[in-house]
């Protein structure tokens, strides 16, 4: 028997029990060890078969049945669920053999990665937060990080953990955050801290082509007055031309 099996709230809990001696067992029982007194969950026996308490029948259910190993899954586990268990092998002549399991559950929302501005634009600062319950463990792939904890009024904790890193040139850099709670699953997100562009060689297609425009704007056509003169023929009653004027 487990001493403690871990669940994801919202998740299936399987507790396992096992008769190591051989004796002669004439009732399997689970129970939930309460403030005050033991409830029966399920009981197994081979004259009457699985039961459940009609309080649990959606939610307790045999996986194994035997007089030697018995499991049981709790569905969809809550707060409510998490404690301690016991597992009964009602023996004959010797009477009850108890052994106890403890339901511990663990919470873990996604973690979240972010890389921000420094005063230096030589460093940048990254910093990875994750909630959960009981608080996560929350670990940057880098040296020399800090971590901050903040309690959230439905019992969650919500983890900061922050690093400043040098940016390099013309290439960027990997950094990884691990998230953790107890034993659990471990959670892993990357992200990708810019490189630092080296300046340019003076020329700005952007500055050049609104300078451009501003000269068009200086070469602008301006009237020039043009004096004319009037011409005037005089010709003679036969045609022939006399003299211009």
């Amino acid at each position: 028997t487990q001493q403690t099996v871990m669940a994801a709230v919202g998740e299936e809990a399987q507790l396992n029990c096992q008769l190591m001696q051989s004796k002669d067992v004439l009732q399997v029982t689970w129970q939930k060890r309460l403030p005050d007194e033991d409830k029966n969950l399920a009981t197994y026996s081979n004259e009457f078969d699985k039961w459940v308490n009609p309080d649990f029948r959606n939610k307790v259910e045999f996986k194994a049945a035997g007089l030697q190993n018995s499991s049981i899954v709790i569905r969809k586990v809550t707060e409510q669920d998490e404690g301690c268990y016991h597992c009964l092998f009602n023996t004959y002549p010797e009477g009850a053999l108890t052994a106890t399991t403890c339901l511990q559950l663990y919470e873990l929302h996604e973690a979240i990665l972010h890389v921000g501005e420094s005063n230096s634009p030589e460093e940048a600062v990254v910093s990875c937060s994750a909630t959960g319950r009981p608080a996560p463990t929350v670990t940057l792939t880098v040296p020399h990080h800090n971590s901050s904890s903040v309690t959230n009024t439905n019992g969650t904790v919500t983890v900061t953990t922050t690093a400043v890193l040098p940016r390099l040139h013309d290439n960027s850099t990997q950094v990884g955050c691990a998230v953790r709670v107890l034993s659990g699953p471990q959670i892993e997100v990357f992200t990708m801290i810019p490189e630092i562009r080296q300046p340019s060689d003076g020329f700005d297609e952007e500055s050049e082509t609104n300078n451009s425009e501003r000269s068009k704007l200086m070469f602008r056509c301006r009237p020039i007055p043009i004096q004319l003169q009037k011409k005037t023929t005089i010709k003679s009653e036969n045609g022939q031309l006399l003299r211009k004027v």
